[in-house]
C-alpha cells in the first residue's frame, strides 16, 4: 500500500461523469475519527489531481467545516451506490459554517476548489476507489 508524506494511505479514486470522462484522484485516505477530525487542515496546497477521501462504515448524513483549512475544497458526497449525492464548490477556508452531505452518504471527496466544475463533474456521477 502506497502512503502519503502525512502517513495515511494512498488509493486512486475514479469519478466518471456521465458523458464518459474518466478523472482520477491521488487521494489519501482518512479512516480514523482522528484523521477525519484533522482532514486537510493546515495543508498549504493540493496540486490538481490530489485529493482526501473520508471513508465511514455505514451510510449516515455527513457534516464537515472549513476550520484551519487554508485552502478551497469542493466536497463531493458520495451515495452507499457509488454516486455523487451533491458537490459543496469552493468551501471557504477558514469557515466554521456547517456543510452538509443533506443525505446519507458513506464517503466524502475533498478535491482542490473549483475542480469539479473545471472537470465537468455533476451529481449523479459515478465515484470508485480500491480499499
Amino acid at each position: 500500500m502506497r502512503t502519503s508524506p502525512a502517513g495515511l494511505d494512498l488509493v486512486d479514486v475514479t469519478i466518471t461523469t456521465q458523458d464518459g470522462k474518466k478523472h482520477v484522484f491521488t487521494s489519501e485516505v482518512a479512516r480514523t475519527l482522528e484523521q477525519q477530525s484533522r482532514g486537510l487542515m493546515f495543508r498549504q496546497s493540493l496540486e490538481p489531481n490530489e485529493a482526501m477521501i473520508f471513508l465511514y462504515p455505514a451510510p449516515d448524513l455527513l457534516g464537515f467545516w472549513m476550520k484551519n483549512t487554508y485552502i478551497p475544497l469542493d466536497i463531493v458526497f458520495i451515495r452507499e451506490d457509488g454516486t455523487i449525492a451533491r458537490i459543496e464548490e469552493q468551501a471557504l477556508p477558514m469557515s466554521l459554517q456547517p456543510i452538509s452531505s443533506q443525505e446519507p452518504a458513506v464517503a466524502a471527496l475533498e478535491i482542490p476548489g473549483g475542480r469539479s466544475a473545471e472537470l465537468g463533474i455533476q451529481p449523479g456521477d459515478m465515484v470508485r476507489w480500491d480499499d
